[in-house]
């Protein structure tokens, strides 16, 4: 079950180079020294666990083998956004942003959005319709996904091809990433301030409701600093996240799993804060 893993002591980082998006066979590792346990298998296909500030992988399953992202992409999206805009910026909603497979943050066509409150819909809640919003603020969703390839490729996501900007999959649109690659979009998003503010915040105001985050994580596991999670019948269940303990801080990537992907990462965290 194992022949496919690879754990602590390889050369990986978040930051390798990669010329095309061919998943790599895993080697079998001699477990690091300390180790009491190999970390947890658990439901998802690909995995990687990471330390989030060297980029150093710890252990992984599949980290290089593509798979669709569903809405861990909005995570991309999100530095985008803020490579352009003011989080004070604002548009208003129109009927075109609510035309989406939900789930949604329920925009109302003609009422204004600032670019945080939008923000706090994609990533909290993944709402689509915001995802739709958000691009057309940026010039429409074909620049809005050529921005967003352009930025996988500046921080080491070179595997990673966006279509959509809300992670949905479609006829001719469909969006393709690795556990590699989710893992060092996460750890360059962690790097913007109010991304990080908004993904560990458990509720956010937004207009006519309370927005409450769907990260489970952040009530059931100690330090989790926030993540993403998504859905569709292509790319199954996804998530991705990031949790502190003292000064260490990892990095989790899940990918096309069927069952419990919280208690998996909560079982890969625990493994990888054991390790000397």
């Amino acid at each position: 079950m194992w022949s496919r893993m690879l754990i602590a002591g390889c050369a990986l980082t978040l930051m390798s180079s990669l010329s095309v998006a061919v998943p790599r066979p895993a080697v079998a590792q001699p477990q690091p020294a300390g180790a009491v346990v190999l970390p947890p298998q658990g439901p998802a296909q690909a995995w990687l666990l990471a330390d989030l500030d060297t980029g150093r992988i710890l252990a992984s399953r599949n980290p290089y083998e593509p798979h669709a992202p569903a809405s861990t992409i909005k995570v991309l999206l999100a530095m985008v956004v803020l490579d352009h805009l003011s989080p004070d910026n604002f548009a208003r909603a129109n009927k075109s942003h609510t035309q989406v497979e939900c789930s949604c943050v329920g925009l109302k066509p003609g009422q204004p959005y600032t670019t945080r409150q939008l923000l706090s819909a994609l990533l909290m809640v993944s709402g689509n319709d915001a995802a739709n919003m958000l691009a057309d603020m940026l010039g429409g969703q074909r620049i809005a996904v050529a921005a967003m390839n352009r930025k996988a490729a500046t921080v080491g996501a070179r595997a990673t091809r966006a279509s959509s900007p809300s992670g949905l999959d479609g006829p001719g649109w469909e969006s393709i990433t690795t556990p590699h690659d989710l893992a060092a979009i996460l750890r360059a998003a962690l790097s913007y301030p109010l991304i990080a503010q908004i993904m560990r915040s458990p509720s956010a105001p937004f207009p006519g409701k309370t927005l409450t985050n769907q990260n489970e994580l952040l009530t059931r596991y100690p330090g989790d600093l926030g993540g993403k999670t998504g859905f569709t019948n292509l790319a199954r269940k996804t998530y991705v996240g990031a949790a502190q303990r003292g000064n260490r801080r990892l990095a989790v990537v899940q990918m096309y799993g069927t069952g419990d992907l919280y208690g998996q990462a909560i079982g890969l965290f625990d493994w990888g804060f054991s390790q000397p």
